[in-house]
């Protein structure tokens, strides 16, 4: 069995064409889930509250369970360039875009730096690793333990803000919580061969038998992807509470582990990350936006997506088998 992708023709009704690229043989994808296959976290505004809250008074006192109660006595509204960057860095880590808010809160008591400035506008550009910026090894630690706390945070909120009752409707009727088309678009892959890969900046941990656990874990089940060797889905991949791990670096590890020529791989997702990461590597990359979501159509087509695609009911017109 065999597939290949192909540029269409022209922009259309349903495919933008950014890039054009001659028709190549895939044989392994590599998948975003948050917006790009399910819609079960409305994961914005609560990335807006939790960092922009941190930016606007400091971080908050107390284990996470506190610090959530105190954040979640604000409003969203009350931050709006928390929400353009949360726009603007979907798909970075999760630490990383927590250590953003950490660092723009240094601002508070005059305690930012010329290089504490420079680091947040290179994360608003998307770029995640800074240990060589030449910053202090207590400065460095401290950051890590709270941006891992703060993320603690950010999940305690997104699973009570949305996720949680999202689920519950989620387990009721999976497909009302798909993006339209995933399950047919992963199927269609899969029957022709293709091992699919979900790669996530959520946390996934892993039981003793390797199978994977947690919240991200519990929302992929609901929605009936399975996972495993020779399953729809290959492997699953993410973050961690601790340690930041850019989906480039993911990816890059998978490439290498699973023996995957960039050649040979597609790369869907909706945030800017994925996006960046298939140009780094030399495959090609489908965005999965919205045709309202002006602003990431705009930053995907400058990071030099392929495709953009509002959803996947017609993506078949793509493929050739």
């Amino acid at each position: 069995m065999s597939i290949f992708i192909k540029a269409p023709a022209s922009t259309s009704e349903f495919f933008e064409l950014v890039n054009s690229f001659p028709k190549r043989e895939i044989k392994y994808a590599f998948h975003d889930i948050d917006g790009t296959h399910s819609l079960i976290r409305d994961w914005v505004p609560v990335m807006t509250l939790v960092t922009g809250a941190v930016a606007a008074y400091g971080m908050f006192p107390g284990t996470p369970e506190a610090a959530a109660r105190a954040i979640a006595l604000h409003s969203p509204d009350e931050f709006p360039e928390a929400r353009e960057f949360a726009i603007e860095s979907a798909g970075l880590s999760a630490l990383t875009q927590m250590e953003w808010a950490l660092r723009m809160s240094r601002r508070l008591n005059g305690e930012s730096s010329e290089l504490n400035e420079k680091i947040i506008q290179a994360i608003w550009q998307g770029e995640e690793r800074f240990e060589t910026f030449g910053e202090s090894a207590e400065f460095l630690a401290e950051l890590k333990n709270q941006s891992s706390a703060l993320f603690k945070v950010y999940e305690i909120l997104l699973l009570e803000m949305c996720r949680n009752k999202n689920l519950a409707a989620a387990k009721a009727d999976p497909a009302a919580w798909q993006v339209p088309g995933s399950m047919d678009f992963l199927q269609m892959l899969y029957d022709n061969g293709v091992k699919n890969y979900f790669v996530t900046g959520a946390v996934v941990e892993y039981d003793k038998n390797n199978a994977p656990t947690g919240s991200m874990a519990e929302e992929v089940a609901a929605l009936g992807y399975k996972i495993g060797k020779n399953e729809l889905i290959e492997k699953f991949c993410g973050s961690t509470w601790h340690t930041k791990l850019p989906k480039v670096e993911i990816m890059r590890q998978l490439c290498q582990k699973e023996n995957i020529s960039p050649e040979e791989l597609l790369i869907v997702g909706d945030g800017r990350s994925e996006i960046a990461a298939a140009v780094e590597l030399g495959a090609l990359a489908i965005s999965r936006l919205d045709k309202s979501a002006i602003k990431q159509q705009e930053i995907h087509r400058k990071i030099g997506t392929n495709v953009i695609v509002d959803d996947y009911r017609h993506i078949g017109e793509l493929f050739e088998f």
